[in-house]
């Protein structure tokens, strides 16, 4: 594909340290990757789901979430009302791509309406529908996932009211179709995920560094907004705003919301404390979720204590359980409860609330447990594993340190996938903490820079 060239090409020369492409490569590659996934994932998706129409209604500044994941690259919005038709014929293995619109919905999909010959827009799709007789009829409507749920009332009862009485029955809710537009990779895709959560890694890093962090006079607070500012710089979004919270001796444990709300703001940052950030960007139309944690040295400390180190590797051992326990088909309850009982066994305190992730960040697609509901989650969490999705593996272990006489967390969070040779990290997770400063070799302190 030509997008690929292009990536290649660029990458080659090295256009800064962070690797990101132009505004106009990026719109090549997003658009090649539509062509891609309406050609040949959409065909499949429509299959295993039963539709040979999909029908999606927006109209301009309030987006369906998952029309909004169809617009071409130069498209920031709907325009009008917009009404994409996707009708596929399994017989003769093919799929058209309609947009009863006055234009053309980018390069991927036709223009399927003359105003001059039907003024009503409504009467138009109606014509398409009849002309393709079709027999079972999609709409984004649903009680529990939230981005399969983008037909808004309006829309869904002029269309039904323009639906002659015979296709009525036909109408479903496209609810497994739309997760499985908004959960599956393409193999395209995962070339391109590995490259953002590497940029992600290399911001934090570059915040957990003394580059960023003055012990002593750097607040917490400073370092959130430093990675708001780099990722500003680079030309990139964020889906959330960071968050950097502190754990240390003189600290009590707070409850899992701690590091995400009440948090106390402008923490001045010491030697001797243990950091954790929650980051993630939006890059290409996916985006990263990302914790990682590290540890500010004190004089003379050329590595972390021994009992933060262990602390990682019981953190690291709660990751390796859980994703162990991934089979597909296998229902996101299912596995949080074998991987809960699995690292209780073992002697850990595991909690793990592990989401979808890629389109969006939380996404729609298989829910393995939530910080409040480590029971089960009610039908999201019964939603089975399918091959080619990405996960925040977003856990945490609680572990007593006897040295800050406190309990602590361990909260790690990093994208996973899991496809059909089983599971992965997408560029790797950490397995040892981070320091500030970074111990120098040219000092005589024997410690590996890259570690």
């Amino acid at each position: 594909m030509k997008f690929l060239f292009v990536f290649i090409l660029l990458f080659s020369i090295n256009l800064d340290a962070q690797q990101i492409l132009p505004e106009r490569q990026r719109a090549e590659v997003v658009d090649d990757i539509l062509k891609d996934r309406f050609d040949n994932l959409l065909p499949k998706l429509m299959d295993d789901t039963g539709f040979d129409m999909w029908i999606l209604i927006s109209r301009e500044y309030n987006e369906d979430p998952v029309l909004k994941t169809m617009l071409p690259a130069t498209w920031l919005n709907a325009r009008r009302r917009t009404i994409l038709v996707f009708y596929r014929d399994k017989e003769n293995n093919t799929i058209e791509k309609l947009a009863v619109a006055r234009y053309d919905f980018g390069e991927n999909i036709i223009s399927a309406w003359d105003k001059e010959k039907e003024p009503n827009q409504w009467k138009r799709l109606i014509e398409i529908i009849e002309e393709r007789n079709s027999k079972s009829i999609g709409l984004n409507y649903s009680d529990h996932f939230n981005i399969a749920d983008g037909l808004v009332k309006t829309d869904y009862e002029a269309f039904m009211a323009h639906l002659p009485e015979q296709y009525k029955a036909n109408v479903k809710s496209a609810e497994q179709l739309a997760i499985g537009w908004i959960e599956t990779r393409t193999e395209t895709e995962m070339v391109i995920y590995n490259q953002l959560v590497d940029i992600t890694h290399n911001i934090i890093a570059e915040a957990f560094s003394e580059k960023v962090i003055t012990p002593g006079i750097t607040t917490t607070t400073d370092v959130e907004w430093w990675m708001r500012d780099k990722v500003t710089a680079l030309g990139l979004e964020t889906w959330f705003h960071p968050t950097v919270d502190v754990q240390r001796t003189a600290e009590e444990l707070g409850n899992h919301l701690y590091a995400f709300s009440n948090r106390p703001e402008d923490m001045v940052i010491l030697p001797g404390d243990l950091l954790h950030c929650d980051f993630g960007i939006t890059y290409l139309r996916l985006n990263t979720d990302c914790q990682e944690l590290a540890y500010v040295l004190k004089p003379n400390e050329t590595e972390p204590p021994k009992f933060l180190i262990d602390a990682l590797k019981d953190g690291n051992r709660v990751q390796d359980i859980f994703t162990s326990n991934f089979e597909t088909g296998k229902t996101g309850n299912v596995v949080l409860k074998e991987s809960l009982d699995e690292a209780k066994a073992e002697g850990l305190r595991p909690a793990i609330y592990t989401h979808p992730l890629g389109t969006y960040g939380h996404s729609s697609g298989t829910t393995l447990g939530m910080w409040d509901s480590q029971g089960g989650v009610p039908v999201n969490g019964d939603y089975p594993l399918h091959e080619n999705t990405v996960y925040a593996i977003e856990l945490n272990t609680t572990v007593t340190i006897p040295e800050w006489k406190r309990d602590i967390r361990i909260m790690l969070e990093e994208a996973g996938f899991w496809g059909k040779d089983g599971f992965r990290y997408v560029n790797g997770r950490q397995t040892k903490l981070l320091t500030v400063p970074r111990v120098k070799e040219h000092l005589g302190i024997k410690i590996n820079l890259d570690e």
